[in-house]
């Protein structure tokens, strides 16, 4: 069955509206069409999800739990009853390895999100089903870098980059993000975070909700793919590319820095 097919059965099944899904094959033979179809797909809206062939045959159940999310189909729950802790990394890497779309990431701050009671939290599915998660699960992992410094004037800042945030597969914390950077901002004293925000996936309103502001813009990732497993090779820009049976142009991303008031830091810092 062809992927589009695939993706409209899928939906249809579900019962939910499908207008806001949009299909993007990767079928492209040459680099340069890759380029061509790349800009024929409306990237940075929020009104839309895209679904990326070679995401959708090498993880499908995690794109479906994608798609879900943002058709407002979740188990949701509240960051306020959850406990928040330091996590180490095998933990975080299993984590992420269902949740996110890269995995794991290299990183010095790990935290973790540990529901402690069921109060007030909902299904929005149509027909309501056993909890996805229960007291004690990890529902929520963020992960930060080690900082980059360099001195500005009389004084040395100090940079951090937002490496991953997820949640677990159809479940949404509410306030999961704001309460995992507040704590990391708390405990590490940070000048700025900066992260980014995957364009196949989002344009970042989260992290625009947040106060991170946008700073620039990734350049599109040509990457080859083998049908054989849908595994993504990024090439490098400027290089030759060895004849691969399929090309992908990713749109790249959005970078995003929040400044952390200097009073706050020293209120972090007393």
């Amino acid at each position: 069955m062809q992927f589009q097919d695939e993706l409209s059965q899928w939906l249809s099944e579900t019962g939910l509206d499908a207008g806001r899904v949009v299909p993007v094959p990767v079928c492209a033979t040459s680099p340069d069409q890759a380029r061509q179809m790349m800009c024929s797909v409306p990237y940075g809206s929020e009104e839309h999800i895209f679904v990326v062939e070679d995401r959708w045959r090498r993880d499908p159940e995690a794109v479906k739990a994608r798609v879900l999310s943002h058709l407002q189909v979740f188990q949701q729950v509240y960051a306020r009853n959850c406990e928040l802790r330091r996590i180490d990394k095998p933990t975080a890497a299993a984590f992420l390895q269902k949740a996110h779309s890269y995995g794991d990431a290299a990183c010095r701050y790990r935290y973790g999100l540990f529901l402690k009671r069921l109060t007030g939290e909902k299904s929005t599915l149509a027909v309501r089903q056993a909890p996805f998660c229960t007291s004690g699960d990890l529902v929520a992992v963020a992960e930060f870098s080690a900082p980059r410094r360099w001195k500005k004037g009389d004084r040395v800042v100090s940079s951090y980059e937002w490496v991953r945030y997820a949640s677990l597969p159809g479940v949404r914390v509410v306030g999961g993000m704001g309460k995992l950077l507040k704590h990391f901002i708390d405990e590490v004293h940070p000048d700025d975070v900066m992260t980014y925000a995957d364009l196949e996936w989002s344009a970042g309103s989260a992290y625009r909700q947040l106060g991170f502001v946008e700073e620039s813009r990734r350049e599109p990732v040509l990457f080859a793919v083998d049908p054989a497993d849908w595994l993504r090779v990024p090439l490098r820009p400027g290089s030759s590319p060895s004849p691969a049976p399929l090309y992908h142009c990713s749109p790249g991303s959005i970078k995003f820095r929040l400044t952390v008031p200097s009073e706050l830091c020293a209120r972090c810092s007393e």
